[in-house]
């Protein structure tokens, strides 16, 4: 089969120091220190042959994701951008969904036909950070389109535990191919729910919300607060295009920040509380820190999803005042993320249809990934006939 193969050269940056873990498994832990000169191409692969407990899926949409692009890009030294756990060559891709084919033997609920989202981080289910209930940081974690076959292509297997299944989402909305494209944005809110509602505690209807950066990840979060009953959402992005979409996914107030000071813009439309929740979406803490420290409420909350992989000075001061938390999460296993947003999807409660601005083929996958460096879309989707 055909696939879109992401490859770079192995070139440590000098004064990185690999770790033994990273040079016998080949896997970069910060990709952005070891993997220069990406390069993406198309590439004849094997087709995949499922284990036992893994069934074979027929693709049927995937989402690029700001860690595609990021690996995608380079610095001015050739580095890819992306700061997370990395091992190439890789197919990319993982924001997908797909229909079954065929099922293993030891397959116990999914059946061929069936429609399914899938989980990207595949966490080895048996260590004591899966055991105590955090598999997003399992040691022994791979990541689908990164260190583990991606979904740039016709088929791809999958274990059953990854899979949920989204036959209701494609039955509401009347349409197979529009429930698999819907569906594929599970994986990205699914980033954002992990984030605010199990690390960071969730937020209490008539909460106070403010989104730094409306990319995927930031547009999820609107539109996750506007179910959980947020009283305002204030949401900064500096691409207009994505601004509108902000306010069409549910944003009360949508600014550029170079236009305003954010923190008192927070401070008027919430009647000088401040914001109870803040996400930092960004990827720009330099630039997003000072103002969210002006920001928070008695006891605001705010989660940091925004990785790059750079230091921020943070005011911690403004914690004891405030009585303040910071959260950091990563990824959308656990917690209950996926099925929770599939049942909001599936009864017409969490509306993110806007969020996908760019529909391409499989065949143009190169093109979407492309598109996506102008940072002018909610989400590209790429659609598999």
């Amino acid at each position: 089969m055909n696939a879109v193969v992401m490859n770079a050269e192995w070139s440590p940056r000098p004064g990185y120091t690999l770790s033994e873990r990273e040079r016998t498994s080949r896997k970069a832990t910060m990709a952005s220190q070891v993997y220069q000169r990406p390069v993406f191409r198309w590439e004849s692969v094997p087709d995949p042959t499922p284990a036992r407990d893994e069934v074979l899926l027929a693709v049927k949409a995937c989402g690029v994701c700001g860690s595609d692009t990021h690996c995608y890009e380079s610095d001015d030294e050739g580095y890819i951008l992306f700061s997370g756990p990395v091992r190439m060559p890789c197919i990319c891709g993982h924001e997908y969904t797909a229909k079954v084919l065929e099922v293993g033997p030891d397959v116990r609920f999914l059946r061929p036909g069936d429609l399914v989202a899938a989980e990207g981080m595949l966490n080895c289910g048996v260590c004591e950070a899966c055991r105590i209930g955090r598999p997003n940081q399992c040691p022994h974690l791979e990541m689908v389109g990164f260190s583990a076959p991606g979904a740039y292509a016709s088929l791809i297997a999958s274990k059953e535990r990854f899979l949920w299944k989204i036959n209701g989402l494609a039955e509401r909305l009347g349409s197979e191919q529009l429930g698999c494209e819907i569906g594929a944005l599970v994986e990205p809110i699914a980033c954002s729910y992990n984030g605010m509602f199990v690390s960071a505690g969730g937020m209490a209807p008539g909460s106070h919300l403010a989104v730094f950066g409306c990319g995927p990840i930031g547009l999820g979060a609107i539109a996750l607060g506007r179910a959980a009953g947020a009283a305002t959402i204030c949401a900064f992005e500096t691409v207009p295009e994505r601004l509108e979409v902000a306010r069409r996914m549910g944003a009360d107030l949508a600014l550029d920040p170079r236009d305003c000071r954010p923190h008192e813009a927070i401070r008027e439309l919430t009647g000088g509380w401040g914001a109870d929740m803040l996400v930092e979406a960004a990827g720009a803490a330099m630039q997003t820190m000072p103002e969210i420290e002006k920001s928070f409420a008695p006891g605001g909350k705010m989660v940091y999803l925004g990785r790059t992989g750079l230091r921020a000075p943070v005011l911690l001061d403004v914690l004891v005042t405030q009585a303040a938390t910071i959260a950091g999460a990563r990824g959308h296993v656990g917690g209950g993320c996926f099925p929770k947003i599939l049942r909001l999807m599936e009864r017409g409660k969490l509306d993110v249809a806007p969020m996908i601005t760019t529909r391409m083929p499989f065949a143009d996958a190169l093109g979407a990934l492309h598109k996506s460096t102008d940072r002018t879309d909610g989400k590209v989707m790429v659609y598999y006939p």
